[in-house]
Parts: structure tokens; C-alpha cells; sequence
């Protein structure tokens, strides 16, 4: 992700209850801004899509879930981030947005991607707010990923676990699969001229370890597990149905799933 503002758009999961039967049988700116007015309150979070997640046919099922009530926003993820896989200054495989709920709409900022945590807001806004939240972003590993349907070398593809990766020695820099991300968590790293992004530290979780950023989050507000491990927190979280994803409109199948994700970050 580049030090650039994100496009803040409509989440919510559907035919949750649908997609449960089937698995479980088997960056940022230090500019404040207004993303929309108070008037969002009012919009239904539900799309009314029936789709249901395709089940995956490998023995691990590897799933994330961000639980918003338990961000802090310290930003000890980005730096685990940061030193586990050498990202470059300025660009982010994870970053954090911080959401201020006023009465006047929603302000959003996220200063070098939340590396060093944030700052104190301005006292104008500071005086209107009525809510202040931390909200994670990375690379959703979708089932259906847009990026690899734009590569023109087949460099981007799926892991059968599960993990979207990126194969460098064929990857040619063209950013076509940078422009085709909705959730704006690809950039082309200046280092190697190629295209980069979280990979859930596909490399440790290979070797039995967890992803950096769930290793180091302080709150517990990142979990990584198996969907097909029944006793798995992830697992375990999906049986209560309080789970949502990022702009299913776009019919990408995230596998990267929030919890008591507020209703402003529509």
C-alpha cells in the first residue's frame, strides 16, 4: 500500500449461515479528512448477494479476523510488519486507519500508516467527537481475486490453503494488479521494481508460526487459524455470525474477516 489516502467503501458479509455449512464441513495518509456526512446512518448493511464462499479442498483452510473493538491502534503490527519482510519506507503490507465519529461525519487519517500509532486529533475535532475506532487494512486474499485476473504473466496466483501470492521471477512491474485491487493492498516495491503485498507471512505460517502482525499485536485483535480446525478461534468466531467483510459488492469472497466493524466505515 502506498503513503496515499484508502478509498473508504461499503462492507458487510452475506449468506453467512450458508457459507458456515460449506467451510465448516471440511496505506495511508497523515491528512485528516471527511469520508462522508452523518446521513450514512441510515444505510442497510446488507447487499442481498446469496452467494456462498467456495469450499477449498485442501487440508488447511487458513483464515484472518480482525476484531475492531480490541485495535488500540499501536501500531505494533505495521513495525512487526515492517521488520519481518523488509517493506520498504513509506509503503505498508498491513496499515491501520483511525475512523472519528463526529456529528458533523467521519474523519479518517492514518499518519505513515499508523507505524509509530497516532496523535492526538485537533482540538476542533477533537471537541465534536463522539467515537474513535482503529481499523486494520491489508490484503484480503480473496477467493475470486481481481489481481490475478489483470496479471498478463500469471505471476499473481492462489496457494490451495488458500494464500493470493506473488511469483517475482515472473512478475514484470506493470501494476496492472496494483490498479485492479479494491482494497488498495498491492503497490510495486521500488527495491525489486515488482508488485508486493501482504502474504500473511506465508513463509512463517509454512513453518508453524502465526503471521508477524498476529505474533506481535498486543490486544489479541489480530487471529489467524484454520477454518477447518473446529477448535480454531477463527472457526469458533464464525459459529457466532458477527463476522463482516470489505466491500462485498465486489463479489471477491475476502477471506479476511472483521469483527464489530462499526457501521460508519460503510
Amino acid at each position: 500500500m502506498e503513503n496515499s489516502t484508502p478509498e473508504i467503501t461499503g462492507l458487510e458479509s452475506d449468506s453467512r449461515r450458508e457459507f458456515l455449512k460449506h467451510v465448516l464441513s471440511g496505506a495511508a495518509t497523515a491528512t485528516v479528512l471527511m469520508v462522508y456526512g452523518p446521513g450514512v446512518h441510515g444505510t442497510s448493511l446488507r447487499t442481498g448477494d446469496s452467494r456462498i464462499w467456495k469450499e477449498r479442498s485442501a487440508e488447511h483452510q487458513w483464515t484472518y479476523v480482525i476484531d475492531i473493538s480490541k485495535c488500540i491502534g499501536c501500531g505494533a503490527c505495521v513495525r512487526a510488519c515492517k521488520r519481518e519482510n523488509n517493506v520498504p519506507d513509506k509503503l505498508f503490507r498491513t496499515w491501520v486507519e483511525r475512523y472519528v465519529l463526529t456529528d458533523k461525519g467521519v474523519y479518517v487519517d492514518s499518519p505513515n500508516g499508523a507505524l509509530e500509532g497516532f496523535e492526538e486529533v485537533n482540538a476542533k475535532i477533537r471537541g465534536s467527537a463522539l467515537r474513535t475506532y482503529f481499523v486494520p487494512k491489508m490484503c484480503n486474499h480473496c477467493v475470486d481475486p481481481p489481481c490475478i485476473q489483470v496479471c498478463p504473466v500469471g505471476a499473481t496466483y492462489k496457494d490451495p490453503e488458500g494464500f493470493v501470492l506473488i511469483d517475482h521471477e515472473h512478475c514484470i512491474g506493470c501494476a496492472y494488479c496494483v490498479q485492479a485491487c479494491p482494497y488498495q493492498a498491492r503497490f510495486i516495491n521500488p527495491e525489486i521494481k515488482k508488485s508486493d503485498k501482504c502474504t500473511w507471512c506465508y513463509h512463517r505460517v509454512k513453518n508453524g508460526r502465526l503471521p508477524a502482525c498476529v505474533e506481535a499485536c498486543p490486544n489479541r485483535a489480530r487471529l489467524f487459524g484454520d477454518m477447518k480446525d473446529p477448535e480454531s478461534e477463527v472457526a469458533k468466531i464464525f459459529k457466532e455470525d458477527k463476522w463482516m467483510v470489505l466491500q462485498p459488492e465486489m463479489h471477491t469472497q475476502p477471506y479476511c474477516f472483521y469483527v464489530s466493524l462499526p457501521r460508519e466505515v460503510v
